[in-house]
């Protein structure tokens, strides 16, 4: 696990520099500098937007007695991808978009899903019930 959060940052930041090099080259740095914070701000407007519609369908399920379990993931899911969207760079702004369109978001949502019951199926045996 440690290997893998160490390799994320310091990869995915390489990765980041890298890209904005690349296409500060062929854009420019004014036009790579200004595309990277209009995608900040359309990130933060999407995000905002799947955020309150997200909130809507838990106050429904919430008034219609039943737990919003799912609202909730994708809410949890909206909030990552809003963090992701203002930090600069090509790279999180793909994923981030990635994670806010509905359709794609259900993927990661099933991805989590199994992850989840793997780790629980596998720590089932170091549970302590009182």
């Amino acid at each position: 696990m440690l290997l893998k959060l160490f390799l994320a940052f310091t990869l995915i930041p390489f990765l980041e520099l890298y890209l904005l090099i690349k296409i500060g080259y062929y854009l420019g740095a004014f036009n790579t500098i200004l595309v990277v914070i209009l995608t900040g701000f359309l990130g933060a407007y999407l995000a905002k937007l799947q955020g309150i519609k997200t909130m809507m369908r838990v106050r429904q399920s919430l008034n219609r007695g039943e737990l919003p379990a799912e609202e909730m993931v994708d809410a949890l899911l909206i909030f990552v991808a809003g963090v992701v969207l203002l930090t600069p760079g090509f790279v999180t702004d793909l994923a981030g978009v990635g994670i806010l369109v509905p359709n794609t978001r259900s993927w990661f949502k099933r991805w989590l899903r199994k992850k989840f019951d793997k780790w629980i199926s596998e720590n089932k045996a170091n549970m302590v019930i009182f």
